[in-house]
């Protein structure tokens, strides 16, 4: 039996089979509770109000939300009628957000109470909206959300359409100019959450209790809701509040089992534990991404009674495309080198994915050569090519550059040594940044670090080591220094450290080297 892959069909087989299988929200220091059968209904006449309203197939429908059962029914009831969810980073600057509205065409853009002043200051300048609709405002409100669900019966059946249909629309945060959009097909969605479903993967199941602390606006909270979605398994979003406190209170209350997010997010959270004395009830795992996790955080963690896993992935990839899942030859090998080795990289590639590195002339560099190269990646989930773009992003043959370097071991386990814009190159002798940062961040005291590379006049560049300290850390630079000796070559030593209270982050919780080159870029020269 042939039937479209479509993201409406995850959606009623957790109505169907998963009845009571819970979506539990955090809204306004609230929990809301609904089920899988209660958001396809809400989904279904979401979609209804939708074609009420006039948005056809195609259409680009924004969003403007935090992690809750609106945002989720979002993703499928917009998608549901053939239109294009459209999910806006709010953390993006002003002028970047009337960019990505007006270049998405958006028809409508639903929104929450938090953003509303940012709704009435982009209004004026994106004119293409002909429908602009709080999400969070009571249903006596005419043109709300809610208003919109009460008109309509919900007996529309679900229409089909060709799988390959665009179903949501990102954008990168645009760090080295405009974001792009990038365009998800209901295709590559569903396949992409079986393949995030499997064990070896995210391992999400019916008994699962999954709590993303990714937004949705990045990446679709990394696939986690349609794996969800595709098990039935409970799914707890904690809205807008990641901080350790309210992550710590929402995971003992609901049983979390296994959560995503950034390493800063749990790096707060670790913080948290250690200074309160506190411990998970039922924590088990938790899978990092988007920046390298520092060996000492996995530790930490594991002391505990929870696994950290890495992932990686990129906007253009839907996130997650590798983790650091041991295979069977791993059975038996201790925790401790486990976390030493395998736990270190960027993981092997999921079910349905491949990686490659190939050196500067294009040529695929074989695995388990000790040879770093470009990281190159293919994947039904993968895009081909950047919303409005007339040329392809891919290579001839397939693959998608992602402007990472990597070395990629005998078994496939795939380890990042840079980005190509980020590697610090000295007396033509490169260096990896984030080796350096892995290392710093196990010193005491250090809360985050950043390696950059600074202008030199001998050497061309040398590494420069921002570190932000620890709340009443007593830090110098040659204590963090003293706690690379020994663990990288003497030319890899950073020339300075600087010490600054806060490092930017990026719109999606990454370090923000490029504000940093700009900072102390020329460091090294104004410093003699």
């Amino acid at each position: 039996m042939d039937a479209p892959l479509l993201l409406k069909n995850l959606l009623l087989g957790a109505a169907r089979h998963h009845r009571r299988g819970e979506i539990v929200s955090v809204i306004d220091g609230r929990t809301v509770r609904h089920t899988y059968a209660d958001c396809e209904l809400r989904a279904r006449k979401l979609g209804q109000a939708l074609l009420a309203l006039g948005v056809q197939q195609g259409d680009r429908v924004a969003t403007l939300a935090w992690n809750d059962h609106r945002h989720y029914e979002l993703y499928f009831g917009v998608t549901g009628v053939g239109a294009v969810c459209h999910t806006v980073n709010p953390r993006l600057f002003l002028e970047q957000i009337v960019y990505i509205v007006n270049d998405a065409q958006d028809v409508a853009l639903c929104y929450a109470q938090d953003f509303a002043e940012l709704v009435e200051k982009i209004k004026p300048q994106c004119l293409g909206v002909r429908h602009w609709i709080p999400i969070d405002a009571p249903a006596s409100q005419p043109g709300s959300y809610e208003a919109l669900l009460a008109a309509q019966d919900g007996r529309m059946a679900w229409p089909d359409f060709d799988e390959r249909a665009n179903a949501f629309l990102c954008y990168t945060s645009g760090t080295t100019g405009q974001p792009k959009g990038v365009m998800y097909t209901h295709r590559g969605t569903v396949l992409h959450a079986y393949a995030v479903a499997l064990p070896d993967s995210q391992n999400v199941s019916a008994c699962s209790v999954l709590m993303p602390a990714v937004p949705m606006f990045h990446a679709n909270a990394w696939e986690s809701p349609f794996s969800a979605t595709l098990t039935g398994a409970k799914l707890v979003l904690p809205g807008p509040k990641l901080d350790g406190a309210s992550l710590h209170q929402l995971i003992e209350a609901e049983g979390v089992t296994m959560s995503i997010g950034v390493p800063t997010v749990w790096f707060n959270v670790l913080s948290y534990l250690q200074q309160n004395g506190l411990r998970f009830r039922t924590l088990q795992r938790l899978l990092l991404g988007g920046s390298s996790t520092p060996l000492s955080m996995i530790e930490a963690y594991a002391a505990m009674g929870v696994q950290v896993t890495q992932g990686w992935g990129m906007t253009e990839t839907a996130a997650m495309t590798s983790t650091t899942q041991p295979l069977a030859h791993h059975q038996g090998v201790p925790l401790a080198e486990l976390q030493r080795t395998i736990y270190q990289t960027a993981g092997r590639v999921v079910a349905g994915g491949d990686l490659r590195t190939v050196d500067e002339q294009g040529r695929e560099i074989p695995w388990g050569s000790g040879q770093p190269g470009d990281l190159q990646v293919k994947a039904p989930w993968v895009i081909r090519r950047y919303y409005g773009a007339s040329a392809d992003a891919v290579t001839e043959d397939g693959w998608l550059p992602t402007g990472d370097v990597a070395l990629i071991d005998a078994d496939g386990f795939m380890r990042l040594t840079d980005r190509s814009k980020d590697v610090i190159k000295s007396g033509g002798e490169w260096i990896s940044s984030v080796d350096l940062e892995n290392l710093a961040m196990a010193v005491p005291g250090v809360e985050l670090a950043a390696c950059i590379a600074a202008r030199h006049d001998q050497w061309g560049e040398r590494p420069v080591l921002v570190v932000q300290p620890r709340e009443g850390a007593r830090l110098t630079q040659e204590r963090v220094l003293a706690g690379l000796e020994g663990k990288v070559a003497k030319w890899w030593m950073p020339d300075a450290v600087v010490f600054i209270d806060r490092i930017p982050l990026t719109a999606t919780g990454k370090l923000s080297k490029l504000e940093l080159r700009k900072r102390f870029g020329a460091h090294l020269l104004t410093s003699k």
